[in-house]
């Protein structure tokens, strides 16, 4: 946790060509201990075709916690990842996230889940995330998940994705501004451009207006979780262009805090 109360990971599917493990270990050597996983990625370079998610085996989920203790690393959320009125399903996930530790659920469930979704958060004292993938999806306007939050608990609030609103046309300040009071986490990325495929940059070399997005965010004293994310990328640049984005990150907030 830096100066502002900010923690800073990436999101796995980051780094979807490896494995959980290999990717837990790329997050210790950018000096990151916070992570968001999603669902089936493969668990290790020794079991490649295990796949880590809500459905696994107790001995697989014993085995990323104490891969996790070693390294130093908290699985924080997990997402995106599908929720519906179907009880079952939404049981597995929210124990799922109990058993690892985990605060926030990522998704963008079925707009009839949400009286469910919200007796689970509260059960479970798990919070849910509205997340953005861009136009048509259903939340790509934060007006929406603003509607959707409305009258809910503290559990429910926006996983919001900036680069996914530059693909929608939004300004990613005033999609934050919109969202303030329920920001529970973001995904960062910058784009060069607003086309659907739009290519992946290191965060301040693109579109989405980070150093003002973590400006206002600061202003209306949030204290999300930041996932770095990369969805088109070269791989050969991959680990670079994100540990570019973490020192940017960094040094912007630094700038911030003084």
């Amino acid at each position: 946790m830096n100066k502002l109360g900010w923690r800073l990971g990436f999101q796995a599917y980051t780094f979807r060509d490896f494995t959980l493990f290999e990717t837990i270990d790329m997050s210790v050597s950018m000096g990151l201990n916070v992570m968001e996983i999603y669902p089936t990625q493969r668990l290790s370079p020794q079991s490649p075709d295990a796949k880590f998610f809500h459905h696994s085996p107790e001995d697989m989920l014993e085995a990323v916690r104490e891969k996790c203790a070693q390294a130093g690393v908290t699985l924080v959320n997990y997402g995106c990842v599908r929720l519906s009125t179907d009880e079952t399903e939404m049981r597995a996930v929210f124990e799922f996230a109990k058993k690892m530790g985990i605060e926030t659920i990522v998704s963008e469930p079925e707009l009839d889940a949400f009286d469910l979704i919200d007796q689970y958060c509260q059960k479970y004292g798990i919070n849910v995330a509205l997340h953005n993938h861009p136009e048509p999806s259903i939340y790509w306007n934060p007006d929406t998940v603003v509607k959707m939050c409305e009258g809910r608990s503290k559990y429910l609030g926006a996983c919001a994705d900036t680069g996914h609103w530059v693909r929608s046309n939004i300004d990613p300040v005033e999609g934050l501004k919109k969202l303030e009071g329920r920001i529970i986490s973001l995904h960062l990325k910058d784009l060069v451009d607003v086309s659907a495929h739009s290519t992946d940059v290191p965060l301040g070399k693109g579109l989405a207006k980070t150093k003002e997005v973590l400006a206002e965010l600061k202003r209306q004293d949030c204290k999300p979780v930041f996932s770095i994310e990369y969805e088109v990328h070269d791989n050969e640049k991959l680990y670079d262009e994100v540990a570019e984005c973490v020192s940017f990150f960094n040094q912007a907030c630094d700038e911030l805090s003084n």
